[in-house]
């Protein structure tokens, strides 16, 4: 399973125990089982303080827990954690063996203090990069509190569970056997829902903050790069972000930031976490800003309201909420999504092997995401409402050259249809002549454009017709001491290399504004 580089990077990483732990696995005469049974051997035989029982009894076969020895640790996997899932496999060995979590110390302590029992199940694939944060996040709770039992179950592996369990979307958690939440969520996220108390202590410790030179709203790229140009200047900088690394912990793969031959979303997402880090950035993660209140006089604070109601306050502002997926807002898509609709081809595109899928939109990302599930379901159809695709010509000429991918360009999709439980049919109709189609399949995957992220500044700053924040060649909005970055706003092109690099512009405008601007009172 592992082979040499992969033994001897795990190997170094095992010297890290410092306490004794225990695989045990339970198996049956699936060829799955077998190939646990030759991972957990190998790992067991790259460190002196592991062990290996094949006597497990676990009803969910094959699977594997991990306790540290003497204690009982509800932490298994119901899967071979290759692929995205190594990493999650590499944690949960180091955590039960004693090394600390890189997590801080108020969390550890708040997941230790949580009361009840709570048993998690999280449905995920391999080639899911959203996963592994849920996974290790559940993981994580498991081996710091005994109240907290896990399972990651591979859903290629227990096809049958994810069929009666009518699952369509990875990741997907049960606790305590109903439905919790699906897609990427980070352990603050997971925090807030199950410790009920947490929201007003967050108030408290939030709105006991002092002021700041610079306070950023959203931590993508834009983000992250206003925050290290502010923090380079020595002033005070902290970002508030519901989830740090925005639209790149969605993204597979990057390609075209300059001086990056080649990394994935969530890696990039953490070295950009990392590098505001460095520079002392009061990063507040997993918070939603409500509103926004101007300055009442020249010099004066930015006030920014919280969901839970916390009061944050800069100096000067700099919006960087990015954009989401743009729905297609078609009678049927809210109700199946999830169930058969979804975003996201490299998360839950396993999940329709074999099956038809159909993808709507003729750009880069639609194109790109046809020719991945080409390669894992049994038919793709494109619906494209333009008269030609708008991709790039090297992913077209890719895409026509695949035998089971049809494309509808000049085709207004009209209604997603399903039995009440899961998609059944794709409707749309040709635009040049009326003509209405249906199309029977599994899933359709949107894929047509963003929407900005800024319903929350309506009547605050000003907004193009697009919901755009309008911003000058210095990033500066329409209100004194607020500035503006990346896909968010009007800038052209909505790029990573780009957003960064408004990003730091409107640090700097931000801090010449700051030097420039006497304090108020």
């Amino acid at each position: 399973m592992l082979d040499a580089n992969l033994q001897a990077q795990l190997k170094a990483y095992l010297q890290r125990l410092t306490q004794p732990i225990e695989l045990v696995a339970s198996l049956d005469d699936r060829p799955a089982s077998g190939e646990m049974r030759d991972l957990l051997q190998q790992v067991a035989g790259l460190s002196e303080l592991i062990s290996l029982r094949l006597d497990g009894q676990d009803a969910r076969r094959p699977s594997f827990s991990i306790s540290r020895a003497g204690a009982d640790m509800g932490l298994r996997f119901a899967a071979i954690p290759m692929g995205h899932e190594f990493t999650s496999l590499v944690l949960a060995l180091l955590q039960a063996g004693g090394h600390p979590p890189k997590v801080e110390a108020d969390v550890i302590e708040q997941v230790k203090a949580l009361q009840g029992d709570f048993v998690f199940e999280t449905y995920m694939s391999l080639t899911c990069h959203n996963c592994p944060d849920v996974v290790q996040a559940l993981n994580l709770m498991a081996v710091l509190n005994p109240r907290v039992r896990h399972v990651a179950i591979d859903g290629g592996l227990f096809k049958s569970e994810v069929e009666a369990r009518q699952i369509m979307a990875v990741p997907t958690v049960y606790l305590n056997g109903q439905v919790f939440g699906s897609g990427r969520m980070e352990l603050a996220e997971i925090l807030a829902k199950v410790d009920t108390g947490s929201a007003a202590r967050d108030a408290a410790k939030l709105g006991a903050k002092d002021t700041f030179d610079v306070l950023i709203v959203g931590g993508g790229p834009a983000g992250a790069a206003a925050a290290v140009y502010a923090a380079r200047k020595g002033i005070s900088t902290g970002i508030v972000a519901e989830r740090f690394g925005g639209q790149t912990l969605d993204t597979l793969g990057i390609e075209n930031y300059i001086s990056v031959l080649e990394t994935q979303g969530p890696k990039f997402a953490a070295a950009l976490e990392a590098h505001a880090r460095a520079y002392g950035v009061d990063i507040m993660n997993g918070q939603r800003v409500k509103s926004l209140e101007p300055a009442a006089e020249p010099g004066g604070t930015v006030a920014l309201t919280l969901d839970n109601g916390a009061v944050l306050r800069g100096r000067t502002v700099i919006l960087s909420t990015g954009a989401r997926w743009r729905n297609v807002n078609v009678p049927g898509e809210a109700e199946y999504r999830n169930k058969g609709v979804a975003y996201c081809p490299h998360c839950d595109g396993p999940l329709f092997k074999g099956r038809d899928v159909a993808v709507i939109g003729g750009g880069n990302s639609g194109v790109e995401a046809a020719i991945d599930l080409a390669g894992v379901v049994r038919h793709v159809t494109v619906i494209e409402f333009l008269d030609q695709l708008k991709a790039d010509a090297v992913l077209v000429n890719k895409l026509k050259s695949l035998p089971n991918v049809t494309v509808y360009t000049g085709a207004q999709t009209t209604q997603i249809t399903g039995d009440g439980q899961k998609v059944s049919a794709l409707h749309f109709k040709h635009r040049a002549s009326g003509q209405e189609q249906v199309v029977e399949l599994a899933g359709v995957f949107v894929q047509i454009g963003l929407v900005p992220n800024t319903e929350w500044l309506k009547g605050t700053v000003e907004l193009s017709k697009y919901g755009e924040i309008i911003v000058d060649a210095r990033g500066a909005t329409s209100l004194p001491g607020v500035f503006a970055a990346g896909d968010a706003t009007t800038v052209p092109y909505k790029q990573i290399v780009i957003a960064a690099g408004d990003g730091a512009k409107a640090a700097l405008s931000a801090f010449d504004h700051l030097i420039r601007t006497p304090r108020a009172g």
